[in-house]
């Protein structure tokens, strides 16, 4: 009698550690992505003093609180926005007016913005939330071309072609801070990010995003347990709208110009890519997802015209292959590697990076070729590689053209090898996640 009760603790000794495991592994995961985005934001400027760095990563700052902000909606509540830029742009417009007339010190001024883009989300998503799916689609993309059409119709408001410019030096002083360098200015803005991520963070953590997922999941449901839908969808789109400002304000402090393009569609859309790109399902999916997006609009554009191209082509690919963006791929992976181990792993991800690596090049080399015979190369569009520059030469064409076959050769052959790599029950259930996650 006393052997199976001994084997019974065996068996129980290493349950328990793998509890306690279990219960310490969510602490330091839950922390490493901030850590990561502290680390982003604080360790450049500590080891350079460009001022290129500060406009890159202010920018990125920015586009982190936006898409955050947007995920209120797309990933917390379900709905599609089409103009959120208007938000955005809105409350910066505001803030960059009241900063004007009343020189409000500078670290105040996003919370100014907020406030601007919380009575715009008070009035659109009046009438916005009365419909949801398509219609809100529709209604937001409605607003925006509205507000976008006003920002240009009506330039004593909005400053027409030439914006509204303000000069962040000009507020009030802060001890010797007068935000007027670059890396002041880059500063406020990083704090002011983590001060937006974590109040978001905190958002996510609370009762009414719960009820705000549920009406996402089933309205039906939801308004049957007593939640009236429309008053969540309302709320959520104020919430949004607040987080926006802050993002438009923070442009504006980067940059000292509110124009017409803030509340244009084409940073609806971008603010749309990124947070499909970086994935809706988890917190920090839409800050991977603004930071890819950011290096494609300043690192890769400032390389070739065709960056749009790129970005176009990645959104496509990432929402094909993981619906769930970057932040899903990478919590499979993880799961994966707790789940089978290094070995099993390691050479399937060997394959898939060597496959990868081989069709962006082969993609590149194409695409810049391509690029390089419609317009020429005095414009900036070859692409310097291997010590000599793609250009749309004739005598070049052969061999770009056969280093395109053999690298989508070397592609395939590792995508296979990538495939092959994982046993047939993990093949199995990796066709199953992907059939349910589509």
């Amino acid at each position: 009698m006393s052997e199976p009760r001994d084997t019974a603790s065996r068996h129980a000794a290493p349950q328990t550690l793998a509890a306690a495991r279990a219960r310490r592994t969510p602490t330091w995961r839950a922390a490493l992505p901030w850590l990561v985005l502290i680390a982003m934001l604080a360790v450049p400027p500590l080891v350079s003093s460009q001022s290129w760095l500060f406009a890159w990563l202010a920018q990125a700052a920015a586009m982190i609180v936006f898409a955050l902000s947007y995920n209120l909606l797309l990933g917390g509540t379900g709905l599609l926005s089409l103009g959120h830029a208007a938000h955005a742009g809105l409350g910066a417009l505001v803030a960059a007016y009241l900063f004007n007339a009343w020189r409000l010190p500078l670290p105040l001024v996003p919370l100014v913005g907020g406030v601007g883009g919380a009575l715009s989300g008070l009035l659109a998503g009046y009438v916005s939330t009365r419909r949801a799916g398509t219609a809100f689609a529709m209604i937001t993309l409605g607003i925006g071309e509205l507000v976008a059409a006003a920002a240009w119709t009506l330039p004593d408001w909005f400053g027409g072609e030439a914006g509204v410019p303000i000069d962040r030096a000009s507020g009030l002083a802060l001890g010797t801070w007068t935000f007027g360098p670059a890396r002041e200015a880059y500063l406020l803005i990083a704090l002011w990010c983590l001060l937006a991520c974590a109040a978001m963070f905190a958002l996510s953590r609370t009762p009414f995003m719960r009820v705000a997922n549920a009406v996402r999941d089933n309205p039906v449901r939801a308004a049957a347990i007593g939640c009236e839908p429309r008053r969540i969808r309302y709320a959520s789109v104020v919430f949004a709208a607040f987080f926006a400002g802050i993002a438009g304000t923070l442009g504006l402090i980067n940059v000292e110009l509110v124009s017409t393009e803030s509340v244009g569609m084409l940073r609806s859309g971008a603010v749309l890519i990124a947070t499909v790109i970086g994935g809706t399902g988890a917190f920090f999916g839409p800050v991977a997802g603004a930071v890819v997006l950011t290096f494609f609009s300043v690192a890769v554009a400032s390389v070739t015209r065709a960056w749009l191209f790129y970005l176009g082509l990645l959104f496509i690919v990432i929402v094909v292959g993981s619906p769930d963006g970057i932040a899903g791929f990478a919590q499979r992976q993880a799961a994966r590697l707790a789940q089978h181990g290094w070995r099993v792993c390691t050479k399937s991800w060997l394959c898939g990076v060597s496959a990868a690596l081989a069709w962006t090049g082969a993609v590149v080399l194409a695409v810049q070729w391509a690029y390089a015979r419609q317009f020429g190369t005095d414009d900036g569009t070859g692409l310097p590689f291997s010590g000599f520059l793609l250009a749309g030469a004739t005598s070049s064409g052969e061999w770009i053209a056969a280093a395109v076959v053999l690298l989508a050769g070397a592609g395939w052959i590792a995508s296979r090898g990538a495939r092959r790599a994982w046993p047939r029950d993990v093949q199995a259930a990796n066709a199953r996640e992907a059939g349910s996650i589509r």
